[in-house]
């Protein structure tokens, strides 16, 4: 190709680009409704009390404050071995080869192409005599180079939208972590007070057969009736109902315990767990550590990722400019491919409008839209989940701290009651039976403040899990925003 026919052919081309970019105007681009709005969760947090500030801050490994180091190790076993957490990674993984694979729209693509093909050349082709009607062997050697501007920002908006997917893998990685921490948590928790109670119950066991030890020894004297001997009799059978309940909720808790961490039942069949200290919390949860839930760092991403999925859903109606060229080797007779007269190259612009799709591209970009929709939908709603859920944990860790109180006043009162009946016994005033039903009132109480200070842990961990388990969005790094719905970009018009 000569110059002045490579200047007209480039000439030509540039003519037909104009006339395309005209009829992309009017290219039948559906007319879409706005996309929803999301709801700012500031509003809804200060009406259910929340506070708008720093407050107080929760370290990523949480479950360490409580100074168990049993703990600890299953948690860390759990976060090493759970099949959650290996989903969870994988789906990151995949994220990221999504990602790898936008970026790779916007650098230029190379091919190296080679190929040996053995074929008897038809008579009645383009070929002359002595080719026509022989078996040749022919041979190409091909190098290519193409590229497609992104004028439309189509490129670019599919890069984003995978970000924003790695991002929301992420973050649900870090929601799955704090799920299996707060799953193993709580159930060492529940089997800590469980053995706790055991051991109380078996205490209180043995106070009601010391009773009615005493009171059968009565009425066998002619102290006491038939009526008083069956009164003591009775709650032991239920006692022991209790105990079996207690051990066969152990059972389960150990088993529970045991598919977290990814081992058998075998491995937790001797688990002793102790109850751990709760935690000095006395600060209300605050908007900015709301805002920092993985749950809603997710949801958030993926909103700003359906914007992006539009945006690219739009550019495919307008035309595509891209550049390509080759440079090879090319002959009939692998005795020919490497001479210089076995050379071939050409190169050029092309464009490409997709002005007949059948409806395709339409309904490509309307489900982009809802997909847009239904994010949006699907954030609002964690929103006021999660400001409904801190707000419901910091009110009954509020309420248990309350009925701590009143049982620890309860259990000291029957202490003393305990101590008199034994100063009285000590003095001849009553009968051992008397002190042992003191006894047997104080354990009651001491179970009843064991269950408060077992369901007041429970409850702070369920308060740490509503407030994102110390997670930080590294979206939002290093300047933390303050409110529990940080604006997700949603692009302003969809029209």
């Amino acid at each position: 190709m000569t110059p002045r026919s490579l200047h007209r052919t480039t000439l030509a081309l540039a003519m037909g680009a104009a006339l395309l970019l005209v009829l992309a105007a009017c290219a039948p681009i559906p007319k879409l409704e706005q996309p929803g709005q999301t709801l700012d969760g500031d509003i809804a947090a200060r009406q259910l009390g929340l506070t708008n500030g720093s407050g107080q801050a929760v370290d990523q490994q949480w479950w360490k404050q409580f100074g168990d180091a049993q703990l600890d190790a299953l948690v860390d076993q759990a976060m090493a071995q759970s099949p959650s957490l290996a989903l969870a990674r994988a789906r990151i993984a995949r994220a990221a080869a999504m990602t790898e694979n936008a970026e790779a729209n916007e650098r230029p693509n190379a091919a190296l192409d080679a190929s040996v093909t053995r074929q008897r050349i038809t008579e009645n082709g383009i070929y002359p005599v002595p080719l026509a009607g022989s078996i040749r062997t022919f041979g190409n050697v091909q190098a290519g180079l193409s590229y497609e501007w992104d004028f439309f920002g189509r490129h670019e908006a599919e890069l984003k939208a995978a970000l924003g997917q790695k991002r929301a893998a992420e973050a649900d990685a870090a929601a799955a972590r704090l799920s299996v921490a707060n799953a193993i948590t709580k159930a060492y928790v529940a089997l800590a007070r469980s053995q706790a109670q055991s051991r109380l119950l078996q205490e209180q066991v043995a106070l009601r057969q010391q009773g009615f030890e005493l009171v059968r020894q009565r009425s066998e004297a002619g102290l006491d009736n038939t009526q008083e001997l069956r009164q003591a009799e009775a709650p032991l059978p239920d006692l022991q109902r209790q105990q079996l309940v207690l051990q066969e909720q152990q059972t389960l808790l150990r088993n529970q315990i045991a598919a977290l961490t990814g081992q058998g039942p075998s491995g937790t069949a001797t688990l002793q767990a102790t109850l751990p200290r709760s935690l000095d919390w006395q600060q209300a949860p605050s908007l900015d550590l709301l805002g920092r839930r993985p749950d809603l760092a997710a949801a958030r991403a993926r909103v700003e990722a359906s914007a992006q999925d539009v945006r690219a859903a739009r550019t495919r109606f307008y035309p595509s400019v891209s550049l390509s060229a080759f440079v090879g080797l090319n002959a009939i007779g692998l005795d020919e491919l490497f001479k210089s007269g076995s050379r071939q190259w050409g190169g050029g612009p092309a464009l490409s409008l997709p002005l007949f799709d059948a409806g395709h591209l339409r309904a490509n970009l309307r489900g982009s839209a809802a997909e847009q929709d239904a994010a949006i939908a699907s954030y609002n709603a964690a929103v006021l989940d999660a400001v409904r859920d801190a707000s419901d944990q910091f009110a009954s860790l509020q309420s248990l701290r309350q009925q701590q109180t009143a049982q620890d006043a309860l259990v000291a009162n029957a202490d003393s009651q305990y101590s008199l009946a034994q100063q009285r016994f000590q003095a001849g005033l009553v009968n051992r039976l008397a002190v042992i039903n003191a006894q047997q009132s104080r354990v009651t109480q001491q179970r009843g403040q064991l269950d408060l200070q077992a369901q007041t842990v429970d409850a702070q961990i369920n308060l740490i899990r509503a407030l994102g388990g110390g997670y930080a969005d590294p979206a939002t790094q290093p300047s933390a925003s303050a409110s529990t719905s940080p604006a997700p970009q949603t692009s302003a018009s969809r029209s």
